[in-house]
């Protein structure tokens, strides 16, 4: 695919058919995964990735339950079950559903990886940025071969666990898990903020003049509230 249309219409997917990615398909994601940048080029990155191996089952049934678990809270603080939530069709139903579906058929997911950062100091906030280029190359290549996955985080009440089944070290902490899989329908292009929303040029809230989106773009109604204009 073209790189720009690729990073326009990769899409989280949370539902995937019963099918294996091939080796051939994972050494090609991966070596795409492993070309990020990384701080210092020290290449902290480690990937851990879970099929069918005996410690692959065990480990993404213990993932499953924690994701279970941080859904079912999340469904609670955010009021999936109220508003539109309560119409069948609405986006939030949709998005409630995929949700579900996401997390109770965990176990079945085809290829479950595990990003790993391989901590030379003590934590600091910016370390993600050793980590997260490569996996959003990861889910581009995938994107590109006909697969699809998603970044998660439900996956921290459980990583002593995950470290101690997966023989992790323990100055390795799991920085992402992110399913993988032949997606259940198909990519297309993602919805966002306008640009004018989102870039600013030569000081906060100066609208960038050249930020102008591709004629034809969608835009998101999701995501934190945007603010009212003044009233006049």
């Amino acid at each position: 695919m073209e790189l720009l249309d690729a990073i326009a219409t990769t899409r989280a997917i949370r539902r995937y058919r019963p099918e294996d990615i091939s080796p051939q398909d994972l050494a090609s994601m991966f070596f795409a995964a492993t070309r990020a940048p990384s701080g210092s080029n020290r290449q902290p990155l480690r990937f851990v990735v879970l099929r069918k191996g005996v410690h692959a089952v065990a480990a993404k049934a213990v993932l499953g339950n924690a994701f279970r678990a941080g859904w079912a809270a999340k469904v609670d603080a955010d009021g999936y079950q109220n508003g539109s939530g309560q119409t069948s069709d609405s986006p939030k139903t949709r998005m409630r559903n995929t949700m579900q579906h996401f997390v109770d058929q965990f176990e079945q997911t085809p290829v479950v990886v595990l990003a790993c950062l391989q901590r030379y100091r003590a934590p600091t906030p910016g370390e993600g940025g050793s980590v997260y280029p490569a996996v959003q190359n990861l889910l581009l290549a995938a994107r590109s071969l006909g697969y699809g996955g998603v970044i998660t985080m439900w996956h921290e009440p459980v990583e002593e666990q995950l470290k101690s089944l997966l023989g992790i070290p323990s100055e390795v902490t799991i920085s992402a898990v992110i399913p993988l899989g032949r997606p259940v329908g198909s990519h297309g292009p993602v919805r966002r903020r306008p640009l004018a929303e989102m870039v600013f040029e030569d000081e906060w809230g100066s609208p960038a003049p050249w930020a102008n989106d591709p004629d034809g773009v969608a835009f998101t109604q999701a995501g934190p509230p945007r603010p009212h204009p003044p009233q006049s």
